[in-house]
């Protein structure tokens, strides 16, 4: 049992746009004991897959990484390239903020999004997908008020919240104690309407019923909708 909130309770979350003063866009989340940095840069080009298409959209990509104190122990610099883990992260982060951005808006051009986790307890992916929106809607305000953008480019409102179940309890928002014994976890991302963008996880023993795992991707949804409902006001 939870000795400091809910089953259904979130962590605390608290974001602080324009972190960085370089980036075109930046955010710090920080959510619970967790903190991750994300900034926002533009690149007036697009991905070798894309330059001999004929498009008229731009392209969105994340890079995630944690520095090498974020954790207990040391973990060690992906210096050349990054991990499986890494990788996996990374991907998930691009598909859920290419939800989140009319592309169109942004022809010839790539968004490149870097995630950085400071400090790690748990939902790392979660708090990443969340400060590279927050970064993005940061960008977003800087391009119309410059007036380099005549409409505002974010389609949605993205975030994503972990879930999982803990000696058979379902809990919202898991920390890196519940995390590690885990019997089924998810991350649920989602906008604020309540559509879903992608669900990641599952069993990691013994097989769970449906009906536990719909009841769970609704549990993600309902805290999606929270995470944005608290950060709203902040961007």
């Amino acid at each position: 049992m939870r000795q400091d909130r809910t089953p259904q309770e979130l962590r605390p979350i608290t974001v602080t746009p324009g972190f960085n003063r370089f980036a075109e866009g930046s955010a710090l989340v920080v959510w619970g004991h967790t903190q991750v940095l994300a900034t926002v840069t533009i690149e007036n080009k697009l991905p070798p897959h894309l330059r001999n298409k004929k498009t008229r959209e731009g392209w969105l990509s994340a890079e995630y990484a944690m520095l090498p104190r974020s954790t207990p122990e040391r973990v060690q610099r992906e210096r050349l390239y990054s991990g499986g883990r890494s990788l996996e992260i990374q991907r998930l982060i691009g598909r859920s903020l290419r939800g989140a951005v009319d592309l169109g808006l942004f022809t010839g051009k790539t968004l490149l999004v870097d995630v950085d986790v400071l400090q790690a307890d748990g939902g790392t992916r979660c708090a990443g997908i969340l400060a590279g929106y927050a970064a993005l809607h940061n960008a977003a305000d800087g391009l119309v008020q410059a007036g380099v953008l005549s409409e505002w480019p974010l389609t949605h409102e993205v975030a994503a919240v972990s879930v999982g179940l803990v000696r058979g309890e379902a809990l919202v928002d898991l920390e890196f104690s519940e995390d590690s014994e885990a019997e089924l976890d998810l991350n649920v991302v989602a906008t604020s309407s309540g559509e879903l963008i992608e669900v990641q996880g599952g069993a990691e023993g013994k097989p769970v019923a449906a009906e536990t795992y719909v009841q769970l991707i609704a549990q993600g949804l309902g805290a999606v909708q929270e995470v944005l409902g608290r950060i709203r006001g902040t961007l």
